[in-house]
């Protein structure tokens, strides 16, 4: 705690004294992935499937569906509104949302974002501050789209498509489909429409609001120029290689004196071979999921604005807070290159991983705090270089996986900026469908399917254990298979902690006696099932999951996996031996990496950047 002090009196010390925001906090709260449980259709009289638990119809995805994806799709609703109530008791003012807010930018779901947005505006008197992500919109133009695994009558899935003839049921007993424009995606022109309110067009009560496409500066601003200079028509770039015109919703605001907050909208949507020829038609694009990597070779004017923006914001003293989708620093605790040794380029979506340039192209220009999501995963990433410019980027957690939390950002001066991971352990009504979750587990046990998904997640107590359940479901259903080679899988997996220790003892020198091994290692204490587990678990939440998983268990790894380094193979187990140490180096750099909870962030020394909290 004395680092701390000594910490917060250089800052204060070295803040600019010229007027500048102060005790200001600002809430980032990612991925949210919006399902709008309770909407209703605008164009269809289906109401979706009525919920014995409450009486009310709901419009919600099965737990199967959520148990093979890295989001959930309906608890988070609960989650949302928990955290703004959260926010609200907080006295928390501004609340940033860094991309994925809806669920694939469908009308019915960004409709009810934005009713909650406004709900929470006139109520309380938040100002919400939004950006793009890769699933609003998930093209750049609106595209026709559907889902096949919607809650449905008797426990069985439900088709929802926006245009007929996009599915053939595969069983005549399967529940009608029903067609609806409100599950179309949505592209910028729809989500601008819907969400233009939350900072993509400049409001009356700016201080100021820009674009990357801006003609007009600080000295001169209005909010004439600004509203006539918004318009969408103005806000292309041409993307390479085919030169078609593509919207870019960037802008920089000013809620408040002395305050930047620079929204940059990181999305590339890369056009396919035949894109030349119709470059309006959403289907030759890609999807926008790559990142930084790609704004550097398509986007770069949106690098020439922001070094605009950084140095005009330390020639008028402003403290500048960059957000976007997409993480600026590597963000598995530069776990990176080990990962892609032991489990390949495609394994932990490694190729979202923004290259090395991206951090120094970003610093260099000026960016010192960035806030990045996508990645549902808690971390902070610190790069430095030699010439005292520094990044520091920190992930935001989804209000949807493990580990449930959004960022709390309070700005105590111009140079000392406070960082606080608040977790949602406790959401209220987070059991409001599961009584629909057991109607589908027994239609799936009576079909004897073979990826039915563990009961034992509808006993979960809080918001908190139910998330850890979904990972653990996920990592069993999806990310085993998708992540691991085969034969490291079936060995890890087959194998407890002992067998793993006896097989190392057996197979090289060095290793310690049976005895000793026998001491540190009850039989059966864990298995590689749960080492799998518990890697994504510090993966996903940082230092946080270190609670969850206990020092016992920790500690027990860490020795095996000291004895792993120790050990000499003989020459069968030589290379099984090195995926046993890659596994355990993963491990030690997710365990080892910079402060994720509560720390503090001195913006104008690169020597003491970061101090955590005690």
């Amino acid at each position: 705690m004395a680092l701390v002090m000594l910490f917060l009196l250089i800052s204060a010390c070295t803040s600019k004294q010229t007027e500048q925001p102060k005790d200001i906090k600002i809430a980032f709260l990612s991925d949210v992935h919006l399902q709008n449980l309770y909407g209703k259709l605008s164009d269809n009289d289906f109401k979706g499937v009525l919920n014995p638990g409450n009486g009310r119809y709901v419009l919600g995805r099965t737990m199967e569906a959520q148990l093979h994806s890295t989001r959930l799709f309906n608890e988070n609703y609960f989650a949302f509104l928990a955290a703004l109530d959260d926010v609200v008791r907080r006295g928390v003012k501004y609340v940033v949302l860094p991309g994925d807010f809806s669920d694939d930018g469908q009308p019915l779901n960004v409709r009810g974002m934005q009713e909650i947005l406004h709900d929470y505006e006139s109520k309380y008197g938040l100002q919400f501050v939004v950006i793009t992500g890769n699933h609003d919109p998930v093209r750049p133009f609106a595209t026709d789209a559907g889902k096949t695994d919607y809650l449905g009558a008797d426990g069985k899935n439900q088709v929802l498509m926006s245009k007929s003839g996009m599915y053939t049921p595969k069983d005549p007993k399967e529940n009608p489909v029903v067609i609806t424009n409100d599950i179309h995606k949505m592209g910028y022109a729809g989500i601008m429409s819907e969400m233009g309110d939350f900072g993509f067009f400049p409001k009356p009560g700016d201080v100021y609001w820009e674009t990357p496409f801006s003609t007009y500066n600080y000295d001169d601003y209005s909010f004439e120029k600004a509203k006539q200079e918004a318009q969408m028509k103005i806000r292309q770039y041409p993307i390479p290689p085919t030169n078609s015109l593509l919207p870019d919703v960037s802008y920089l605001e000013e809620p408040v004196q002395g305050l930047w907050l620079l929204a940059i909208d990181g999305n590339v949507y890369l056009p396919k071979e035949k894109a030349a020829a119709d470059g309006a038609d959403p289907e030759n694009y890609e999807g926008a999921s790559i990142g930084y990597n790609q704004v550097l070779t398509h986007k770069m004017h949106l690098l020439d604005w922001v070094k605009k923006v950084c140095r005009e914001a330390e020639k008028r003293g402003k403290t500048l807070i960059a957000f976007s989708h997409y993480p600026m620093v590597e963000f598995y605790d530069d776990a990176s290159p080990g990962i892609r040794q032991l489990l390949g380029d495609q394994s932990m979506e490694l190729h979202r991983v923004p290259a090395e340039e991206v951090a120094r192209t970003f610093a260099e220009a000026g960016i010192k705090l960035h806030f990045g999501g996508h990645m549902h995963i808690n971390d902070t990433g610190i790069r430095t270089y030699d010439d005292g410019k520094f990044l520091v980027n920190v992930q935001v957690p989804s209000l949807a996986a493990y580990i449930p939390a959004y960022k709390l950002l309070t700005i105590h001066n111009s140079s000392l900026i406070e960082i606080e991971t608040i977790q949602l352990d406790s959401v209220p009504r987070f059991k409001e469908l599961f009584p629909l979750y057991e109607r589908e587990y027994a239609c799936l046990d009576s079909l004897k399917s073979p990826s039915i998904w563990n009961r034992e997640i509808l006993s979960t107590a809080n918001y908190h254990d139910y998330t850890a359940w979904h990972l653990k479901e996920l990592v069993r259903l999806r990310f085993l298979k998708a992540d691991w080679p085969t034969d490291l899988r079936k060995f890890i997996v087959g194998s407890t902690g002992r067998e793993m220790l006896d097989y190392l003892v057996q197979n090289s020198r060095g290793a310690e006696t049976e005895t000793e091994t026998e001491t540190d290692f009850n039989a059966g204490d864990w298995t590689g099932q749960d080492l799998i587990y518990d890697l994504y678990r510090l993966r996903s939440a940082d230092k946080l999951a270190f609670p969850d998983i206990g020092k016992e268990r920790l500690g027990q790894y860490q020795r095996f996996f000291a004895l792993v380094e120790q050990a000499t193979p003989n020459t069968e187990a030589a290379e099984r031996v090195e995926q046993l140490r890659g596994i355990g180096r993963i491990l030690d750099h997710f365990m080892q990496g910079a402060p994720a909870d509560h720390f503090y962030i001195n913006l104008n020394s690169s020597d003491s950047i970061l101090v955590a909290v005690d």
